[in-house]
């Protein structure tokens, strides 16, 4: 039976996995490896399914035992998947021959350890970290990086539920994207901690983190966890949290996790935030000082209900998370910031797809809202279509049916579908029905969906927004763009904007021509840019000088790509300054090669390919 996910080796559709319960040992830092032992409960699904298949990659597997009997199973590991290496290579146990019937459900118990080599796991160094006391490390499994950290049916269409426990030395802290279970248990000079997952989810949203962390309460079911070094900032950046929880669950109904905790991990975690559940990352780059970005929490408290509760079938579909996600977290943002700060967020992301559309090209498959990823790794599919095209289909929706009818539908949404992974078809069927009304009076009639989901570039309609939030952008934006000699400016005309308006300005001026370096040194000037803690201001501003030829800000775009390693900031100024004349080619490349270190893998891989380097 074929698999509906192209980006698995498994045979899920024969075998699937139901539970795990994962035992890690302490870390060996200094060989960075970790010892794992995995109890997987499976449930056999088709007729005479002799083998469960794993997905692995980079794993040593040092055997495997059948856990209703303890006898030892034959297995092999598969040799690495050539047409797309980053698929890995297949476990192959050969099943208990009384376990393989339909319907039996066989447990497999897997000692094995991870490699240096995993890219699922980042490492790093005391001096690393904020405290430069202990070593740290975090995991990223999205998208198909938890067959690195475990053998796994690494796939979305697979969810399972999880428990664990972690041993530490004492002095460190694991946390799991679970709920976890007590305190810890001491013994000796090491601790272990109990975590359980009671949802069921998909292997991706596997998380571990150990370091040197410490929590401050921030609502009556969140606290943020971090260093020591950053835990009362971050407490302060994310006090809302709540109150975007509250607005989450008004729309899409209870919040069925627990617990929602936030950890702010070090700069090198590759993505603005990852959904994980009960314990979201965060980068270190919302810490603005002011509160200003921590909306971006709207996003991934938004994948509690869409994404993590209904999830995408496999990642052809990711837009099913992720646009999705979009519109949830636009509906937060409205019920928190008002909206007009929806509409004018909405604008930044489609300046994001545009860009994202501009670096694949307009006719690139990849830039479909549902490609194919047949040998293809999803990482190198990673862009903003899913997020902004997949919100602009959901809003002309919206401007179809209504905004009321829309919220009333996302309820829906996930009612009918928590728990289970669906693809786009599955959608606009259950969407269709939903509407079957208006469906039959012609309101969709004027919608390709063949089109809106499997052509390349920008999507067939442009959301019209509510502009009058922009309109101090627009009007500042255009003057710049004029600007001469004896053309006057005033530091409380940026000031006076809202962060969302301070990006979209910046926005407005990428999008027209090039400024002269004497109108980027005056802006530089009068606007403080250099001085500048917002990320995604500084980010703008450094795009706009290189846009420029402005060759004096060349060291402040080092400086920021050494200092973070997200992936939306760090490949975008690389790109740019290689493409940049003069030494700009040569800085880049220089600066990445001796620095390629402190990124995480997913990051470096992804740069190094930007650049052309092997």
């Amino acid at each position: 039976m074929a698999s509906n996910d192209p980006c698995t080796l498994s045979n899920h559709n024969q075998v699937t996995v139901s539970h795990w319960h994962l035992s890690i040992s302490p870390p060996n830092f200094e060989a960075k490896i970790l010892t794992g032992k995995i109890r997987i409960n499976a449930r056999v699904i088709s007729d005479n399914a002799t083998q469960l298949i794993l997905d692995t990659r980079d794993l040593t597997i040092v055997n495997v035992i059948d856990g209703l009997t303890g006898l030892t199973l034959s297995f092999k590991l598969g040799s690495v998947y050539e047409k797309c290496p980053a698929f890995g290579s297949p476990l192959i146990i050969d099943l208990p021959s009384d376990q393989t019937s339909h319907g039996s459900t066989p447990m497999i118990i897997i000692d094995y350890t991870t490699s240096p080599e995993s890219s699922a796991v980042q490492w790093l160094e005391p001096a690393q970290t904020a405290g430069k006391q202990y070593p740290y490390l975090f995991t990223q499994c999205q998208a198909i990086h938890c067959r690195s950290l475990l053998p796994v049916q690494d796939t979305p269409s697979v969810k399972s539920t999880y428990s664990a426990d972690v041993t530490v030395p004492k002095g460190l802290t694991a946390l799991m994207s679970a709920v976890r279970e007590g305190e810890g248990t001491a013994v000796g000079e090491f601790i272990t901690f109990k975590f359980e997952q009671k949802v069921p989810i998909p292997s991706y949203l596997t998380a571990l983190v150990i370091g040197a962390l410490e929590s401050r309460r921030i609502g009556p079911r969140s606290h943020v966890w971090s260093e020591k070094e950053i835990v009362d900032k971050a407490a302060f950046e994310f006090s809302q949290t709540e109150d975007m929880l509250k607005a989450a669950e008004s729309i899409a109904g209870p919040y069925l996790w627990g617990v929602y905790d936030l950890l702010v991990l070090p700069p090198s975690f590759p993505y603005g935030g990852m959904e994980n559940p009960c314990l979201t990352f965060v980068t270190p780059t919302l810490l603005a000082g002011d509160k200003s970005l921590a909306n971006v929490v709207a996003h991934e408290i938004s994948h509690s209900w869409t994404g993590n509760l209904v999830t995408n079938k496999n990642w052809e579909h990711f837009w099913l998370n992720e646009g999705f996600t979009r519109y949830l977290e636009s509906l937060i943002v409205a019920a928190v910031w008002g909206e007009k700060e929806r509409h004018l967020q909405q604008m930044l992301g489609w300046k994001s797809l545009q860009d994202s559309v501009d670096k694949f090209g307009p006719t690139n498959p990849l830039t479909s809202l549902v490609p194919t990823l047949s040998d293809i790794d999803p990482d190198d599919a990673f862009s903003s279509v899913p997020y902004e095209k997949g919100f602009a289909l959901l809003y002309l929706l919206e401007t179809i049916v209504g905004l009321d009818k829309m919220k009333g539908y996302l309820r829906s949404h996930v009612e009918n579908f928590k728990y289970k992974t669906i693809d786009s078809n599955e959608w606009k069927e259950f969407f269709l029905q939903h509407f079957e009304k208006e469906n039959d009076d012609g309101l969709f009639a004027s919608i390709d969906w063949d089109k809106w989901f499997y052509s390349p570039g920008m999507p067939p309609y442009q959301p019209q927004y509510d502009v009058s939030a922009s309109s101090a952008c627009s009007s500042l934006a255009e003057r710049w763009s004029q600007c001469n000699d004896d053309t006057e400016f005033t530091a409380n005309e940026f000031e006076a904007l809202s962060s969302t308006q301070g990006q979209e300005f910046l926005n407005q001026l990428l999008n027209k021509p090039p400024l002269s370096v004497n109108v980027l040194k005056k802006l530089e000037t009068v606007y403080k840019m250099k001085e500048r803690a917002n990320s995604e201001i500084r980010f703008r501003w450094l795009r706009l000088a290189l846009k420029g030829k402005y060759v004096d800000v060349y060291p402040h775009v080092v400086q920021f790509l050494l200092e973070q390693g997200r992936m939306k900031f760090v490949r975008p100024l690389y790109r740019e300054l290689y493409n940049c004349d003069g030494d700009g080619k040569k800085l880049a490349m220089d600066t990445f090669i001796a620095n390629k270190g402190i990124y995480h893998g997913i990051a470096s891989t992804m740069i190094a390919k930007d650049l052309g380097v092997n």
